[in-house]
């Protein structure tokens, strides 16, 4: 049989069933759609995450008070015997490869301005926090380096706050109520949006040390820690296990490096992508079945065709291969139809829903194509292994 040939029977067999061949490639095309749409969405959430955690640098490490426990977790407060203090902060700062230290405290309070009045986030900081945060002061100035002991009572406005306490006035120098406590107002940040849910622009920052006689704590929430790009981590963490260890007496903390916090995103984002992608896959079987049906039908419907080819010299062989080959077109049309399908959806969700983080990598694409393709070959595998061995006298004798 000539390559012609072999194509000219393929191509006559699917034109002839124009609607059977529509819809067959059609299941594949909807599975392809679903895997293709469903991976997007899961690798923009992976893109998006990352990105959040990553804006604020990646030469950041964490640490907070209570050792992690065998399940994981931070037993915080309760677990540790001498919680992380101003002064720890301040004696992290004499290590060499330290550029910014900043001490974190946070809680909810109303604040009060005038006749207007807000409940919003607190964050305790030190005067590094914009340096360490990749934060910048829109007007005014960030907290001064004052006694972290005893600061002065000042405060820094996120944008939203100032809008909806101040409107379009200017609040530098201008007095607000904290929780019952006056602070003025030095600094306005510029707006920063929200970071995995926290609302950075609609929050009010003063110093620590405050922060932690306003909200009667004992123990900051964190220190973070910014280190020089050409120091190794293992060396940093070391330097501050040692620092807190002198201190303390035991390692009754726990050091979190954003590299650490990033592994853990990742493969949990990773393992996101891989089950949206496996219930796109339901749909790809269901597809898969549809061609071993309709494959199946058009054995019974050819047999005699079947049997004619084998009386002209047709190799059992090259029987296997043209429904093999009917059976991979059906499913690369359906890909190539998936394929847009999933690829239009996602882009018209980017239109409506800009909020909604969709990202589709050309290699998933050239993978989906070729998902479909293999499925056809292996949806056409027991049809064509049932034409290839029809006896060609019984054929012939099929009306």
């Amino acid at each position: 049989m000539y390559m012609r040939d072999f194509i000219h029977l393929a191509g006559t067999s699917l034109v002839a069933h124009r609607l059977r061949t529509v819809l067959t490639s059609l299941g594949i095309g909807v599975g392809i759609a679903a895997v293709v749409l469903l991976t997007s969405i899961g690798e923009g959430v992976h893109r998006y995450v990352l990105s959040e955690f990553t804006q604020f640098g990646t030469t950041l490490v964490g640490i907070n008070p209570g050792r992690t426990t065998t399940h994981g977790t931070s037993m915080g407060v309760f677990g540790s015997e001498r919680p992380l203090s101003i002064e720890d902060a301040e004696a992290l700062k004499q290590l060499s490869f330290v550029e910014a230290v900043v001490p974190f405290v946070q809680g909810n309070a109303e604040v009060e301005a005038g006749n207007r009045r807000r409940r919003t986030t607190i964050y305790g900081a030190g005067p590094q926090m914009p340096e360490a945060l990749r934060m910048r002061v829109n007007s005014g100035a960030f907290l001064p380096d004052d006694d972290p002991t005893a600061p002065r009572a000042l405060a820094v406005l996120g944008s939203k706050l100032r809008q909806e306490l101040f409107a379009y006035r200017n609040p530098l120098g201008k007095r607000i109520t904290i929780a019952g406590n006056r602070y003025r107002i030095i600094g306005v940040m510029e707006p920063k949006g929200q970071v995995l849910g926290f609302d950075l622009d609609d929050t009010v920052y003063i110093p620590a040390a405050r922060a932690l006689e306003l909200f009667n704590r004992d123990t900051l929430f964190e220190i973070d820690v910014m280190y020089r790009s050409n120091v190794r981590v293992e060396r940093v963490v070391d330097g501050i296990r040692r620092t807190l260890m002198a201190r303390h007496g035991r390692e009754d903390f726990t050091i979190t490096t954003q590299e650490q916090m990033l592994d853990v995103l990742g493969s949990i984002l990773n393992v996101l992508t891989f089950a949206v992608a496996a219930i796109g896959g339901i749909s790809l079987l269901v597809g898969a079945i549809g061609i071993v049906t309709i494959m199946t039908i058009a054995v019974n419907e050819r047999t005699s065709e079947i049997g004619l080819i084998r009386a002209l010299g047709a190799r059992q062989s090259q029987i296997l291969g043209l429904f093999l080959g009917e059976a991979t077109v059906l499913a690369a049309i359906g890909g190539l139809a998936g394929l847009a399908m999933g690829l239009g959806v996602a882009s018209l969700l980017r239109l409506v829903l800009p909020e909604l983080p969709v990202h589709t990598p050309w290699i998933y694409v050239v993978l989906a194509e070729v998902l479909a393709v293999v499925l056809g070959i292996i949806s056409g595998i027991l049809p064509a292994r049932r034409a290839a061995r029809l006896d060609p006298v019984e054929a012939l004798r099929d009306e």
